[in-house]
């Protein structure tokens, strides 16, 4: 592994951030916000990139990331929201909202903060810790908390762990703030930086998970940035070359395609700050005959192939356009697309007794046993 890791034109970042949306699973964040984030860095003249965890010296890190729900948003909404904040209010990216949560962090610890992780992978979520870890003039680490993208706070390895999360501080983009001191679970937590960032009409960034460097190397999944980087390459570079990006992204993740076809049914819904819905998906091809239907809270967490329960979480889904093998989050998803469906293996750490506690088919309210996803493929 690399000890360090630059980006350093706009090629690079947006290979870099194809690779975390494509880890997304359907969620972490829109694409071109994350390609922005980074883009504003480098024409600042600041350095973007990763550093291998175990290349810090002793300090302290957290962990900012964007809280909120992907859904798109209603004209009554966006109505009431000009309305509060369209008044000649200051206003602030998502990149300074991150670093306004850290600046909250370390105030309320009285230590500086030396290096920062992404909570999980995904096109804006990832790209904006590393954009506010570049204004900051300090290190991202490469890796993160999740290895995909995940709806809830719970849903990460310093749960697993059992490392400390709080306090979690809040900046929003309209530069209102607020501190989770206490809570009586880590799902409270998360309901209550959901109902935060509503109040901000989820334009809001959170920072917590405050370790010393020693319990950050320990809880981290190492090496997770590069892997984005590395996959997000091979499809630009395959559909450069006129070979099949879908079957390239896949070999290089060891995943497996499991449906080609067209989006035929798309249903969804916005409730307490996150996005649901079921994509219905029909083969084609060899993969005639084939219905898959994809369950997503935010992020693709369950699916039936021809009524059967096929993959689930903590296992990973991901969507992409059968041309280009652009990965999808799922508020991009429409009736109509040709797409392809990619399953990859969870990160081990996640088939543990507390990863599968909160992160299985059983931790969304469907009564059944998690079944790893090579032996519902068959690989």
């Amino acid at each position: 592994m690399e000890k360090k890791a630059v980006l350093k034109n706009r090629q690079e970042v947006e290979d870099f951030v194809r690779g975390c949306t494509f880890y997304g699973t359907g969620g972490g964040g829109d694409y071109a916000q994350g390609v922005d984030a980074l883009m504003k860095q480098l024409e600042k003249g600041h350095e973007i990139g990763w550093v291998d965890a175990g290349a810090l010296e002793d300090g302290y890190t957290c962990c900012p990331f964007l809280m909120g729900s992907i859904a798109p948003e209603s004209p009554e909404i966006a109505k009431e929201r000009e309305t509060i904040y369209g008044l000649g209010l200051q206003t602030h990216d998502y990149t300074q909202a991150m670093v306004g949560a850290v600046r909250i962090l370390e105030q309320l610890h009285g230590q500086a903060i030396s290096a920062l992780i992404p909570i999980e992978l995904g096109g804006a979520n990832t790209a904006a810790c590393i954009a506010a870890a570049a204004e900051m003039g300090i290190s991202a680490v490469d890796g993160d908390y999740t290895g995909r993208a995940i709806p809830e706070i719970q849903q990460t390895t310093p749960f697993i762990k059992e490392r400390e999360l709080l306090p979690v501080a809040s900046f929003d983009c309209w530069g209102n703030t607020a501190c989770i001191a206490g809570s009586v679970n880590w799902r409270m937590v998360e309901r209550i930086g959901k109902m935060i960032a509503d109040g901000g009409y989820s334009k809001c960034a959170q920072a917590g998970f405050f370790l010393p460097v020693k319990e950050m190397r320990e809880t981290v999944i190492p090496g997770t940035l590069s892997e984005c980087f590395q996959v997000g390459r091979t499809i630009r570079l395959a559909v450069e070359a006129g070979r099949d990006p879908a079957a390239a992204a896949a070999g290089t993740v060891g995943g497996t395609i499991v449906c080609r076809g067209k989006v035929v049914k798309k249903e969804w819904w916005d409730k307490i700050g996150y996005y649901w819905g079921t994509h219905t998906i029909a083969g084609e091809g060899e993969f005639a005959g084939t219905q898959l239907k994809i369950w997503f809270k935010n992020e693709n967490h369950m699916s039936w192939k021809n009524g059967e329960v096929f993959v689930t979480s903590p296992d990973m889904l991901q969507v992409v356009d059968t041309e280009t093998g652009f990965p999808y989050t799922n508020n991009k998803i429409e009736e109509g697309m040709d797409v392809t469906v990619i399953a990859m293996k969870a990160r081990e750490v996640f088939r543990s007794e507390r990863g599968l506690f909160v992160l299985s088919p059983k931790a969304f309210g469907y009564d059944m046993a998690y079944v790893p996803a090579e032996d519902v493929i068959g690989n």
